[in-house]
C-alpha cells in the first residue's frame, strides 16, 4: 500500500464534499462507505484505486490517502495529488463566502448545517460534459445509472471498480452499444462525437480554462448536444467557476423555491434575480442546496455527521 497525507484548507468535511460530488449512492465511480472515499484514477495510463479518509476535525483537517495497488512513483503520486485536490476542492479558501453567508439569515442557516463542504469538481472538463449530456432532461437517478453503466462498459477498472472513461475509451463506442446501455440515439451520437473530437485533438477543452465565463459558455454552446444548462454545469463542475449556478433546471428551481419560501417556482431569470446578491459564490449555493435535498431524502443525516473520537475522525453516515 502506498500512503501519504494531504492538507485541506479549513474548514473541511470529506463526507459533505464527497456527497456533493457523487450525488447518489448508486454512483459506481465516486464511492463512499461512510468513512472512506474511493475512486479509480488513471495514472500514466494505468488504473489505480485511491482510498481517502479524513483525520482531524473540520477546523484542523488532514486527509489520509492510500493506494492498495502498490507503491506509486513520484510522477504518479503528483498526478494523484493534483486529481484529488481538484475533485475535493482541497485548496479552496471559502472564508469570503462564509462572510457573505453570515449577512443573510436563510443562507447562514443553510451554510452552518453543511459547514466544511468544499466545491467538488470532476477530474476533467470532458467528464463534466459527459455528465451533463447524460443527465439532460432525466431524473438524477436515471442519469447516475447511465453514467455508472458507461463507466463499467468503457472505463479502465481496478478489480470491479471502474474509472470514468477517457475520451480515447469512448471514441471506439458505437451508437447501438450506447443505446443498449439506455442512452437515447441523439445522446449516444453527441457523446461519441465529443469523445472522438477530444481524442483526436481536433477539440482542446483545456483552452476553456483561459476563457471568461461568458466566452467559455459561448464556446461550449457550439458543441453538439450542449445547451445552456449543460454549459453552465460544465463551468461549475468542470472548470470550478464558483459564481455559476446552473439555473435552467426544474429540480434546482424547486430547491431554490423551497429554500427562499417563494410562492411559485422561479424561472431562469427569476433564479438569478434571487441569487445575484450572493455573487461571486452563487455556485456554492447550488452545492449547499444539493446537500439539503440529499439530507431531506435520507441519503445523509447532518445530525449524525460530526467529529468524534480521539483523532477527530468523521463518523459514518447511516444510509
Amino acid at each position: 500500500m502506498s500512503t501519504f497525507d494531504l492538507a485541506a484548507a479549513a474548514p473541511f468535511r470529506l463526507d459533505f464534499t464527497v456527497w456533493a460530488l457523487r450525488r447518489l449512492p448508486t454512483n459506481a465511480i465516486d464511492r463512499w462507505d461512510g468513512r472512506t472515499y474511493r475512486r479509480v484514477l488513471v495514472l500514466d495510463g494505468l488504473p489505480e484505486e485511491a482510498e481517502v479518509s479524513q483525520a482531524g476535525p473540520p477546523e484542523r483537517p488532514r486527509l489520509r490517502v492510500g493506494f492498495p495497488g502498490g507503491r506509486l512513483t513520484a510522477r504518479r503520486r503528483a498526478a494523484a495529488t493534483a486529481a484529488l485536490e481538484k475533485l475535493l476542492g482541497l485548496r479552496i479558501d471559502l472564508e469570503p463566502f462564509y462572510r457573505i453567508a453570515a449577512a443573510d439569515r436563510r443562507l447562514a442557516s443553510l451554510v452552518e448545517r453543511f459547514r466544511g463542504l468544499k466545491p467538488p469538481r470532476f477530474e476533467s472538463i470532458f467528464e463534466s460534459l459527459i455528465n451533463g449530456i447524460s443527465c439532460q432532461q432525466l431524473s438524477l437517478h436515471v442519469g447516475i445509472l447511465l453514467l455508472s453503466r458507461l463507466a463499467r462498459e468503457f472505463g479502465l477498472s481496478r478489480g470491479e471498480s471502474p474509472a470514468f472513461p477517457r475520451p480515447r475509451d469512448l471514441s471506439s463506442a458505437s451508437v447501438p452499444k450506447l443505446r443498449r446501455l439506455g442512452y437515447s440515439r441523439s445522446k449516444a451520437h453527441h457523446i461519441i462525437t465529443l469523445a472522438r473530437a477530444v481524442a483526436s485533438r481536433e477539440l482542446d477543452l483545456e483552452t476553456l480554462k483561459d476563457r471568461g465565463d461568458d466566452a467559455a459558455t459561448t464556446d461550449l454552446l457550439e458543441l453538439d448536444g450542449v445547451g445552456r444548462w449543460t454549459a453552465e454545469y460544465a463551468l461549475l463542475r468542470g472548470l470550478g467557476r464558483l459564481d455559476v449556478f446552473p439555473a435552467d433546471d426544474v429540480s434546482s428551481q424547486a430547491k431554490l423555491q423551497r429554500w427562499r419560501g417563494l410562492r411559485s417556482r422561479p424561472g431562469y431569470d427569476a433564479m438569478h434575480r434571487v441569487l445575484d446578491r450572493f455573487r461571486p459564490y452563487r455556485g456554492m449555493i447550488y452545492f449547499h442546496l444539493l446537500l439539503d435535498s440529499l439530507s431531506r431524502k435520507g441519503f445523509l443525516l447532518a445530525k449524525d455527521l460530526r467529529a468524534v473520537g480521539k483523532l477527530g475522525t468523521i463518523a459514518a453516515s447511516p444510509l
